[in-house]
Parts: C-alpha cells; sequence; structure tokens
C-alpha cells in the first residue's frame, strides 16, 4: 500500500492527496490546494530543497554515511583522498582510480605565484586567515580561462581538481603570512595532510612530519569532508544554482562557514575551556550554564540528538596526538566537563551531548595550530563535499536558480509624500 498524506484547507474544504517517498511529500500539494498558500519554514527546518544521495545522517540514532560507508569504517580503514574520490564519484576506487586521483591531486598543489607575491600582499599584516582563504579561494577562478565551463565534465572536473588540491596551499599560505613567514611550496613526494603540515610549520631543513600527527589530520578531514545539507553546502548549492563557476560558489560556501555559530564552534569550545581554568571550576560553570548564565559549547547540535559518532572517533584520537605531543591542559577540564554533563538530567533530558567540535580544537591546539587557523582547517575537506554537491546540483534535473518565496509583512500599499510635508 502506498503511503499519502491528504491536506484539508479547512477555509474551503478543498483537499489534495499526494504520495509520501523517503519521508517527504512534494510543496506542489500546497500549490493545488491555492497557489497562493506558502508555508513558513524559518531556516528550512522541514523544508527538502534537493535530493542528494551524497551523505546520510540520522541525528536520531547518531548515524553518518558517506555514499552509504559508515563514518566509523572509513575513519579507521581509508585516507582521505580515498573518501574524496568516493564523495565526488559515488563509489570507492579501486588500486588505480586511487594511484591517478592521488597522482593529479598531488600535481595540481602548486599556485600561480602572482597569487604568492602580489594579491596575498595586499592584505593587512593581521588579516584574519579565513579572510584570506574566502578571497583567494574567489580570486583563484580568475587564473584559470576555462573556469565558467562547468557544462564539460572534463573542464568540471579540472576545475574540481584544482579546488581540491590547491586549498591546503591557499590555507598555508594565508597561515604563513599572517605569521611573517616565507611560504612553503608543495613537496609532491608527501601525501595530502603530511604535505600540508609540512607547508604550515617548515622552519630550516631539519623539520620532519610525524606520521602519527600527519594520520591524525588525515582523519580530521575525513570527519569533516561533508555533513549533508548545513549552511555552507546549502549556500553553495544556491550560488552554484546560478550556474556561477565554482571557485566563486566555494567562496560563498566558504563566508557561510567563516560565520561562529557555523564554523567557528570548536575554537569557541577552546576558549569555553581556556575560561574555566580548572577541573575545580567545572561544577560552579555547570551550575551557571544550567541557571542560564552561560553556554555549553560543544554540546547539542541542530541535527544530531544523540552522541555525535564523529565525536567518539575524534576523543579517541586526540590520546594519540597527545602521547607525541604532550597532553593539552585542557583535555582533562574537557573530559570532566563530559562527565558532569552527561550524569545531569538537564542536559541528558535535552539530549545534549558532545559533538565534533567538542575534542577537534584540543587536537588541532595540540598540533600547533592557533585558535584563528580552526575554521581554515575545516573549510580544506569541506570543500570536498561542497563540490560533490556543486557536480550532483548540476546534474538534477529538477533542480533551478534557487528562488524561495517570502512571507511579506511590510507595509501596504501608499502614496509618496513630498519631503517638505513630511
Amino acid at each position: 500500500m502506498a503511503e499519502t498524506i491528504t491536506i484539508i484547507d479547512d477555509r474551503t474544504g478543498k483537499q489534495v492527496t499526494v504520495p509520501i517517498t523517503g519521508s517527504t511529500f512534494p510543496s506542489s500539494a500546497l500549490r493545488q490546494l491555492d497557489p497562493k498558500l506558502r508555508m513558513y519554514d524559518p531556516a528550512f527546518l522541514s523544508t527538502a530543497a534537493c535530493k542528494s544521495a551524497i551523505t546520510y545522517l540520522d541525528g536520531d540514532a547518531g548515524i553518518l554515511r558517506y555514499r552509504g560507508y559508515p563514518i566509523e569504517q572509513l575513519a579507521e580503514k581509508s585516507t582521505f583522498l580515498e573518501v574524496a574520490y568516493l564523495l565526488l564519484n559515488g563509489e570507492l576506487p579501486n588500486a588505480a582510480q586511487l594511484e591517478t586521483w592521488t597522482y593529479d591531486v598531488t600535481h595540481h598543489t602548486m599556485i600561480h605565484e602572482n597569487m604568492r607575491k602580489r594579491f596575498v600582499d595586499g592584505f593587512h599584516h593581521d588579516a584574519h586567515p579565513m579572510g584570506m582563504f574566502i578571497s583567494a579561494t574567489a580570486a583563484l577562478g580568475t587564473f584559470y580561462t576555462d573556469a565558467k565551463e562547468i557544462e564539460a565534465g572534463d573542464s568540471l572536473y579540472k576545475q574540481t581538481l584544482r579546488l581540491i588540491a590547491k586549498s591546503p596551499t591557499i590555507a598555508a599560505m594565508c597561515y604563513r603570512f599572517s605569521m611573517g613567514l616565507p611560504f612553503v611550496s608543495p613537496n609532491n613526494s608527501m601525501d595530502y595532510s603530511a604535505n600540508f603540515l609540512n607547508m604550515m610549520f617548515r622552519i630550516g631543513d631539519d623539520y620532519r612530519t610525524n606520521p602519527v600527527l600527519a594520520k591524525a589530520m588525515d582523519l580530521l578531514f575525513i570527519l569533516h569532508a561533508d555533513h549533508e545539507q548545513n549552511c555552507g553546502t546549502t549556500t553553495m548549492r544556491v550560488v552554484g544554482s546560478s550556474h556561477a563557476d565554482p571557485y566563486s560558489a566555494a567562496a560563498a560556501a566558504a563566508a557561510a562557514l567563516y560565520g561562529p555559530l557555523h564554523g567557528g564552534a570548536n575554537e569557541a569550545v577552546v576558549r569555553m575551556l581556556q575560561d574555566i581554568g580548572s577541573i575545580d571550576n567545572v561544577p560552579a560553570f555547570i551550575a551557571d550554564v544550567k541557571a542560564g548564565k552561560g553556554r555549553l559549547m560543544g554540546f547539542g547540535h541542530r541535527v544530531y540528538k544523540n552522541y555525535d559518532p564523529r565525536a567518539t572517533i575524534i576523543k579517541k584520537a586526540a590520546y594519540e596526538v597527545f602521547e607525541v605531543t604532550g597532553k593539552n591542559p585542557l583535555l582533562d577540564i574537557a573530559l570532566k566537563l563530559e562527565e558532569v554533563a552527561l550524569k545531569d538530567e538537564y542536559f541528558v533530558s535535552r539530549k545534549l551531548y558532545p559533538n565534533v567540535d567538542f575534542y577537534s580544537g584540543l587536537i588541532y591546539q595540540a598540533l600547533g595550530f592557533p585558535v584563528e587557523m580552526f575554521t581554515v582547517l575545516f573549510a580544506i575537506p569541506r570543500m570536498t563535499g561542497w563540490l560533490a554537491h556543486y557536480s550532483e546540483l548540476l546534474r538534477d534535473n529538477d533542480q533551478k536558480i534557487s528562488r524561495p518565496m517570502q512571507w511579506y509583512t511590510g507595509v501596504d500599499s501608499r502614496d509618496y509624500v513630498a519631503i517638505n510635508k513630511r
């Protein structure tokens, strides 16, 4: 028996029955009842604006899958570039495909000298790295005459390849500029994550990237590669729906990520832990949160009403990183905070569990990243997810240029009044 939903307009008695497919029903049902009828849905809490086969997320059950593969399996067994191939192509690569893909990415990491010598020098010395990253991503498209040729598969692949390959280079360039350090060119003998750390932190010829830290960086890239229709991804799709080039769309998505309610959460966690200062202060902090005098950052999620599966993976990785770097002094505060909160009915009843941001900032700090770089570190892997959605959008015949309706609440018609009579 087919699942359906019947909607009745109590004003007229008219009703319409439409099918339910995958827990969704077509909004055309409202137009059938009344062409002027609109559903008011701030922040799109109940609206599916697209169909997607990329990422499955069940927040109530704490499930996250890329193309059907559980995030836990990919985190344990895969590499970021393999996951990137999966997100973009729908299937895991075979050995030959992975070798070609890895080679292509590795040999497209360089950026134009004019970007390094002229564009970056135009920023103020204390410019925020994320602001620089957004600007550089948009500017990157101006270096390629075929950037707007998105209808051709070969051309779109080249733009996708360039953005994924060059994002770490741009990120490292922004960091080195902000620190007053000379740029470090990509090293084709290193893998994706080790090369990024090398471009970030190399000082002199004796620098060696620790494989444990490079693996942790790769893991964090995997966990942040995509997360369904979040603010940044939706921005990528909305801008992409106008057929803007992927560089411009990605810059817009990165700008959305820049907002503290989106990509800045792990930075907020670190600052919160610093403000708490000591394990002894945790009970008082929890009491303040319950009294409405503070906010528990890194707990709860717009989608997850269960333990964020990425948080479990990152918590384990944190210990492996700290064995190399030494324990982050904030870890004990974080562990105590988690322990107390998960035993408190106030937080449990509200389904406030640790999310991916709760421990990721601690790892970033241990790796040597300043808090200003945290959102940039988010943008590097999420570039792959954005591009996967951009490509999917272009192939979806149901998609048109985004043009949501509004509920007008302004003044009704009135006549102009001359300025001397106002």
